[in-house]
């Protein structure tokens, strides 16, 4: 699955990635428009128109060939789309020790437990608070599935010129947190 979704961010397939984005897109940009449940509501009817119209152009070609192939989405209505317990349990088991892990870093950010990374907390929740006043919810979903579609491809182009930049930004952002944690009483963390 892993390498399905690799191939279809970085374009190996022109075609499917591009529908793909095409569909997600105007999915999106929908959604800024009308609301959920219409938006829902009119794909799901032109997903049945589609079905419906092939089934039945299908139906009068078996009628006037007069052949028996059968219900066209017979391989489709054949899968087993059923979960399994199994499949709940680890589904259950990953959401639980994804909670757990986020309820232990949050506990330790709100709780000041170490003081530089709740200041770095602050400022990003700070940033949020103007990204928020500036974007909706959806318009930043928008700009990630674009990202998502763009970026790679972008970096794959241009690696060692990204790869550069990206090297001289660590360097800097470590020399500032290195001043911060000079000037900032409490700063330090333990195991220094």
């Amino acid at each position: 699955m892993g390498s399905t979704v690799m191939e279809l961010l970085y374009w190996r397939n022109p075609q499917k990635t591009g529908v793909l984005f095409g569909v997600v897109l105007l999915l999106l940009v929908s959604l800024t428009r009308f609301s959920v449940l219409s938006v829902t509501s009119h794909v799901a009817l032109a997903v049945l128109v589609v079905t419906i119209s092939f089934r039945a152009c299908r139906s009068l070609l078996q009628a006037i060939k007069k052949t028996e192939e059968g219900h066209p989405f017979k391989s489709y209505l054949e899968l087993d789309v059923a979960l399994t317990p199994e499949q709940m349990s680890s589904c259950v088991e990953k959401l639980q020790l994804y909670l757990n892990c986020s309820l232990v870093e949050l506990r330790r950010l709100f709780l000041v437990q170490d003081l530089l990374d709740s200041i770095k907390f602050a400022v990003l929740l700070w940033l949020l608070t103007h990204l928020g006043a500036v974007f909706n919810g959806l318009t930043l979903l928008i700009l990630a599935v674009v990202a998502m579609f763009t970026l790679p491809i972008i970096y794959e182009k241009n690696q060692i010129q990204i790869d550069h930049f990206l090297e001289v930004m660590k360097k800097n952002a470590q020399l500032i947190l290195a001043v911060i944690k000079s000037k900032v009483p409490g700063a330090k963390r333990k195991d220094e």
